[in-house]
């Protein structure tokens, strides 16, 4: 996989951004009265590493018109560096349109994260790709990457057909595809055998597959062992195993990638990746990392994994730089990694966390 400098958007992703609330030092909801509130999606924050690195990158979302929320996400956005096009639809009154709220407590010791998502009216469950440009995003202004995410791409029927839309654009204009599966039960409820059928033809499209074991299983129907009660030496080993059949089945995907996570508590985790590129494993075994709030080190992986291809890099560097941004992301309230420069990142990776002057 080559540098795609000369394109525009160094990665495009679909999404629908909606407001992450978080309370105050490492309090939980129910005992809160003062919160942190972010603008967030799984597909902005992979983004997030490219862009505070200098890349542009692009999100295609939808907003609500007129709605300071939707003003909120826009100035967050701009201040992230990351362009983002969309349309604006009317909210319809109380009860119509809005923007998903996102509940969630740090966790501490013994006391584990809770998330509690509210997207009742979710403007973002609408996405169309009729409402892009696509010729002019991905045939002239060109973009390395489109990122596609299991979240966007099992919200709803809509967005299904939005993701499924935009992958055969960006494949039609040579533009690389990642695809996190990133299962979630409450999305796939009632929809199982349409979903099988959407993840299998963009997986038959991705360049980039990441994803657990358990996503490979629930989303694309590939048979393997429980993955609950496994150590890590295990769970990599087993992921090995199941990608072999994955392969097989996409030969055209030239890397699969996953995190490997052991949480020994709320504030510590053990954390390592491993990555199948050109068919050569790479391993990052786990290590102990510090965590101030765990939510988005998978998507700080992704983005990390996704920059170190687009500047070319060989796949043992790009394990290493996606292994150190979630660590970042990790690191910090926001739900997504904002590296300073790429110096900070490997400082990370080589484990020095000496002060720097």
């Amino acid at each position: 996989m080559t540098s795609m400098k000369t394109k525009r958007y160094a990665i495009a992703a679909p999404t629908s951004m909606g407001l992450r609330i978080t309370p105050e030092n490492r309090m939980s909801v129910q005992n809160s009265n003062l919160f942190y509130m972010q603008a967030t999606s799984a597909e902005s924050n992979v983004l997030n590493v490219a862009s505070s690195l200098g890349r542009e990158c692009l999100i295609l979302t939808k907003f609500v018109k007129g709605s300071p929320m939707a003003d909120f996400i826009r100035r967050q956005l701009r201040a992230r560096n990351i362009a983002f096009e969309g349309a604006e639809v009317d909210q319809g009154g109380p009860w119509g349109y809005r923007h998903q709220f996102n509940i969630a407590d740090s966790g501490f010791g013994l006391r584990a994260p809770r998330v509690w998502n509210d997207r009742a009216g979710e403007v973002g469950r609408t996405l169309s790709i009729d409402e892009f440009d696509v010729e002019r995003i991905f045939g002239q202004e060109g973009v390395g990457i489109l990122h596609l995410s299991g979240l966007i791409a099992a919200m709803s029927p809509e967005t299904t057909a939005c993701c499924l839309a935009l992958a055969k654009v960006a494949k039609q204009y040579g533009t690389l595809i990642s695809f996190d599966l990133n299962y979630r039960a409450t999305f796939w409820a009632g929809r199982d055998a349409e979903l099988h059928q959407a993840f299998h033809e963009i997986a038959s499209q991705a360049d980039i597959l990441i994803g657990n074991e358990e996503d490979f299983q629930l989303c694309l129907g590939f048979e393997g062992p429980e993955t609950g009660g496994k150590d890590l030496s295990e769970k990599i080993d087993s992921f090995k195993g199941m990608i072999s059949q994955v392969k097989e089945r996409y030969p055209h995907t030239r890397m699969f990638a996953t995190t490997l996570r052991q949480v020994l508590s709320a504030n510590e985790h053990l954390w390592g990746a491993i990555l199948l590129a050109d068919g050569q494993w790479y391993v990052e075994e786990p290590r102990p990392i510090q965590v101030l709030d765990r939510i988005g080190g998978g998507d700080g992986f992704s983005g990390g994994l996704l920059y170190g291809v687009l500047n070319g890099w060989a796949p043992d560097k790009c394990l290493q730089f996606g292994w150190a941004s979630g660590v970042l992301a990790a690191s910090s309230l926001n739900d997504y990694a904002e590296p300073a420069d790429e110096k900070q990142v490997w400082d990370i990776y080589k484990g020095n966390a000496r002060v720097q002057r």
